[in-house]
């Protein structure tokens, strides 16, 4: 696929075939993550890859709407360092793209739960340290999200922009 089909097919896939996703397939999601552009290029943003069916299990409970990754073959957690950048919340979620785009180039379906919760620190607290306790994420990193990846078990097609959109805006808002 080209990148504009790679975009237009990014969809998500909450419904997964019981098939094993390939290591090099994983590697290359983990790749993604690590050349995703970041603030002052700086290592604010590091993942966690989980593939073992229990683990995968108990963060389905996770305190958000995430139940999809008791049915997924792996998943990567995004973490973010605001020790390292003031950015981190933006790289993390730049890495949290380019992985979801990698994945669908691979023919995977994703699936993304937010976890960081900014206008909600108490509910935040809540999915993060669900999720830092089952990991032994340390606490100076924040958990943005969880993406669950399978191959899909259905798809939706492919997604065409809107004409018009109210969501673009050319050289001034609703110029």
């Amino acid at each position: 696929m080209n990148l504009k089909e790679i975009i237009q097919n990014r969809r998500e896939i909450t419904t997964f075939e019981d098939k094993d996703i390939p290591d090099t397939v994983i590697n290359e999601l983990v790749d993604a993550a690590t050349l995703a552009p970041s603030g002052n290029n700086l290592p604010s943003r590091e993942c966690i890859v989980i593939r073992t069916k229990e683990t995968l299990e108990h963060l389905a409970k996770t305190p958000a709407t995430v139940s999809w990754l008791k049915d997924v073959k792996a998943a990567i957690v995004i973490t973010g360092r605001p020790d390292v950048s003031k950015y981190w919340l933006q790289d993390s979620s730049i890495a949290c793209g380019f992985i979801w785009l990698t994945a669908v180039d691979h023919g995977l379906g994703a699936a993304f739960g937010a976890i960081y919760h900014a206008q909600d620190l108490a509910e935040s607290a809540k999915r993060e340290n669900y999720v830092r306790k089952t990991l032994s994420i340390p606490s100076d990193r924040r958990i943005t999200a969880i993406l669950g990846f399978g191959y899909p078990a259905d798809h939706p097609g492919a997604k065409t922009p809107p004409e018009n959109s109210d969501l673009v805006h050319y050289e001034t808002f609703n110029g």
